[in-house]
């Protein structure tokens, strides 16, 4: 006989659910890119920001631990935000070979104004085109996309 086990009903179910988070989240992820104006912070470097904000000061390495992607790219998406002043980069003071990364004050109004043409355009894309028993559903939804992102 073999192992393979004939998939369920419901394993069919939460894989179509998993396919529709894939293809929905992806279109939403290129249509904000494209929505992106000059002087706009990237995913990757409001992602950044958010993760020093909400854990506080870090590495390069831990970041890129925590976004499961490499060094190198972290390393490029950090200097960017140190070139636009809203990351500082010091030393280690127990390990001289490391730089511990922390916001400065403008990396801190950068997140906490929330302010971008990205968000300001789906804002509006709710306020004109949803209910607020759906905006209420879409925030539900926002907050356990956040908890499953986290445990990718």
């Amino acid at each position: 006989m073999s192992d393979l086990r004939k998939p369920s009903t419901q394993d069919a179910a939460v894989r179509e659910t998993a396919t529709r988070l894939r293809v929905g989240i992806g279109a939403f992820k290129r249509r904000t890119q494209e929505a992106l104006s000059e002087g706009d912070l990237t995913v990757p470097q409001l992602t950044a920001l958010s993760r020093l904000d909400r854990f506080g000061s870090s590495t390069t390495a831990e970041l890129a631990r925590r976004e499961q992607i490499t060094p190198q790219a972290m390393g490029a998406t950090i200097a960017s935000l140190e070139q636009r002043d809203l990351v500082l980069r010091r030393p280690d003071s127990v390990d001289g070979r490391r730089s511990i990364l922390s916001l400065t004050p403008a990396g801190q109004a950068a997140i906490r104004s929330g302010r971008s043409a990205v968000v300001d355009q789906v804002a509006v894309a709710l306020a004109e085109s949803f209910t607020s028993e759906e905006i209420a559903t879409l925030d539900a939804a926002a907050r356990l996309i956040q908890r499953l992102a986290e445990l990718l």
